[in-house]
């Protein structure tokens, strides 16, 4: 109970004011989490589950103390939907970890053109239809940036899970309404994180890409059914 108790008050002194230590911390872990998942290794899942704990009780300021400097409703809820969607991840990684070989737990592709366009109307689509919700509950605003980043994390943690490449680009969108909304928030922590983020982000895009070349170079060019060439 000691243990918790200065888990849940720790601050650490930055100038004139203090970052809330289990900000920090939840943010480290994330980081921890990104860069297994850009090396594809299944440890990255539970890794980022426990930044997801750390960060839920950060994000709901309002119930868990004045600590924290306004509730985020969206960054809240987003940090139980990644745990969700880990718990798929880490699952759909670890049946693959055998077929992808080189210490990999999945081989990276390219979603189709009909799934890019779903992911983007359903980016659309969820933001428009959180805003509402999430204003009602008393979210920071502008509260349509807290529903932009909440499905484009969705959306992002599970084009990982699947193994994507564009999960990454959607990360970036994520990244360019997240930063601004986390400063004026006051979670200058996250927003130091999720800025850094912004580059990490574009690196493991390069990454996977490459990744998925060499995959299909080895693969091969596809067979040609018969009777389809012209």
């Amino acid at each position: 109970m000691d243990f918790l108790r200065w888990l849940f008050e720790a601050q650490i002194p930055v100038g004139g004011s203090a970052l809330v230590l289990r900000e920090v911390l939840g943010n480290i872990f994330g980081l921890a989490s990104a860069l297994g998942g850009m090396r594809r290794k299944v440890w990255a899942w539970p890794v980022g589950i426990l930044g997801n704990l750390l960060l839920l009780t950060v994000f709901l300021g309002n119930v868990f103390g004045a600590a924290a400097p306004a509730t985020l409703w969206g960054q809240a809820g987003r940090q139980i939907m990644f745990m969700a969607v880990a718990i798929y991840g880490w699952y759909r990684w670890q049946q693959g970890r055998h077929l992808a070989g080189e210490g990999h737990a999945i081989v990276p592709s390219w979603a189709s053109n009909k799934v890019r366009i779903a992911l983007i109307g359903a980016m659309v689509a969820g933001t428009a239809a959180l805003t509402p919700v999430f204003d009602a509950l008393g979210s920071y605003p502008p509260v349509w940036a807290d529903a932009w980043t909440f499905m484009g994390s969705l959306l992002a943690t599970y084009g990982m899970a699947r193994g994507w490449t564009e999960f990454w680009l959607i990360w970036v969108a994520v990244d360019v309404v997240g930063v601004p909304l986390l400063f004026t928030a006051g979670y200058y922590a996250s927003a130091f994180m999720y800025l850094f983020y912004g580059f990490f982000t574009l690196a493991g895009f390069f990454v996977w890409r490459r990744a998925s070349k060499r995959a299909a170079a080895v693969a091969g060019p596809a067979p040609v059914a018969v009777g389809a060439a012209r």
